[in-house]
């Protein structure tokens, strides 16, 4: 496996629509643009802040990564 394949695979869910991923959600959405919304209304739209708590993300397992997006996004 290339190292550009490992990275489309990790990154599989973050690119996934939350509707897709998810069964409790009607949300199209990408995980990754859903999870940075969060974040950035968490943190009051500080941009630096938001990028901070996303980049550990880049480092997940797509399992991780669905865990926590469960975690904090769904209601």
């Amino acid at each position: 496996m290339t190292a550009e394949q490992k990275v489309n695979d990790r990154e599989r869910v973050l690119d996934t629509p939350m509707n897709k991923e998810f069964d409790w959600s009607e949300d199209t959405t990408p995980v990754r643009d859903a999870l940075w919304n969060h974040y950035m209304e968490e943190d009051g739209k500080d941009t630096m802040a938001t990028e901070a708590k996303m980049h550990p993300y880049l480092d997940m397992s797509n399992d991780e990564v669905a865990a926590n997006a469960e975690k904090i996004l769904k209601k």
